[in-house]
């Protein structure tokens, strides 16, 4: 049955692209997952309960009724089920290409293509997951039913809370508390103190895209980690990142499990005082800035690396080049934690300081057949500037070290 592959429609609003596809009621039972909000007993929450997951308990006798509509010769499920793909169960983004949901442009250039490689529970059910689920409690044939989905491909986890919270407070109440641990709906509505790690990266993210001063500006895009179909979709030749990949980048600087962050600070409401700061110490490079909500200097160190990465590498780079491509940025965010790696003790986030280190690789041809858009593209490609900048070292029996050698020679001879 996989890989599938099914024609999709781009549609544009104003929070990102996403695609609307059809597919069968069975591969989406196979691939996809819920959250559900769930009340867990705890003696690390100050009220004595936590509370996981984003949405409303499933309700087996609504399943049932779903299920006897769907056998009736009238089943129908005009209004679209909604997915944030690429996002395993932990939270965390799938980045192996070979495993990722994707939107390729179709071969004759007429549209999309949606291409689901495997059933690995990938799919997010954002909203609509009872009438999904109503299937499992219908006849077997009635699986292959098509239904219409609305895409969203590597959409951060807050702005699927927001899409869910925002659909059920339009269409029916949704409990206060439950908006309050769907993101309070909007980060402005909520204290900065009690961000997630997730929450925060978002909230940065947005201020890189519109801030005078950063070298994004107008680059980040609520859109999949695929380059190609990045530029197609802005039907420009301006450089396009996409939200997940800044969003991933900036979390990793102050968190190195941001669920569990996430799913541990959720288990005090903002009434009883939910606060950064009951969060323990992870060996991060930011992680005392994170705690004592001190978001202003990670925002500076954020622009002075990237100033000095468009200064030292972008402004040379060709429009072949990876590195102001996603696998690019990518390894610029792994090389920033590296040089990090002794903030505690140097307290450097100048942005001389970040151009020091990258002006090493400011002669590598990023475009070189070496690097490529795939996890390895991004390992090669962080591996050069650490090297360059004697970060990290190669060995002569790794099975790459020729191309490394001719990349890093000056810096390998010394």
């Amino acid at each position: 049955m996989y890989p599938i592959e099914v024609p999709a429609i781009r549609i544009l609003q104003p929070l990102g692209e996403f695609f609307a596809a059809s597919l069968p009621a069975r591969c989406l039972l196979e691939t996809s997952y819920s959250d559900p909000l769930r009340i867990e007993l705890t003696e690390a929450s100050a009220v004595g309960f936590g509370l996981t997951g984003g949405q409303r308990e499933k309700k087996e006798y609504r399943l049932k009724e779903i299920g006897r509509f769907i056998n009736t010769v009238e089943a129908a499920f005009p209004n679209s089920i909604i997915i944030g793909a690429n996002y395993l169960k932990d939270g965390s983004l799938e980045e192996d290409d070979s495993k990722r949901w994707k939107v390729l442009p179709d071969e004759n250039g007429a549209g999309y293509k949606l291409v689901i490689p495997s059933d690995l529970k990938l799919a997010r059910i954002i909203d609509g997951q009872h009438r999904l689920d109503g299937f499992q409690y219908a006849n077997p044939d009635r699986q292959d039913m098509e239904v219409l989905c609305a895409v969203y491909l590597d959409l951060p986890l807050p702005y699927q809370a927001y899409l869910f919270a925002t659909i059920n407070f339009n269409q029916k109440k949704v409990d206060r508390s439950l908006a309050y641990q769907l993101f309070a709906v909007n980060v402005e509505e909520e204290p900065p103190e009690c961000w997630s790690p997730d929450k925060l990266a978002v909230f940065l993210s947005r201020k890189l895209n519109v801030d005078r001063d950063s070298p994004f500006r107008g680059h980040i895009v609520v859109a999949a980690q695929n380059d190609d179909l990045l530029l197609k979709l802005t039907e420009d030749e301006v450089w396009k990142i996409s939200t997940a990949t800044i969003v991933d980048g900036i979390m990793r600087l102050y968190s190195a499990k941001p669920q569990a962050d996430r799913d541990y600070m959720y288990q005090t409401s903002i009434e009883k005082g939910r606060t950064r700061t009951i969060l323990p110490q992870d060996g991060t490079p930011f992680r005392d800035l994170y705690l004592v909500t001190n978001d202003a200097a990670i925002y500076a160190a954020l622009l002075n690396f990237f100033h000095a990465a468009r200064e030292a590498l972008w402004m040379r780079a060709s429009p072949r080049s990876y590195i102001r491509k996603t696998v690019g940025i990518q390894a610029l965010f792994d090389t920033m934690r590296i040089i990090l790696r002794d903030f505690h003790e140097r307290k450097n986030i100048s942005r001389a300081y970040f151009k020091e280190y990258l002006t090493y690789s400011s002669s590598v041809d990023f475009a070189d057949p070496f690097f490529q858009a795939s996890g390895i593209g991004r390992s090669h490609i962080a591996k050069v500037l650490q090297i360059r900048a004697r970060l990290a070292s190669i060995e002569p029996e790794n099975q790459d070290y020729a191309d490394y050698q001719r990349l890093c020679n000056d810096t390998l001879q010394q």
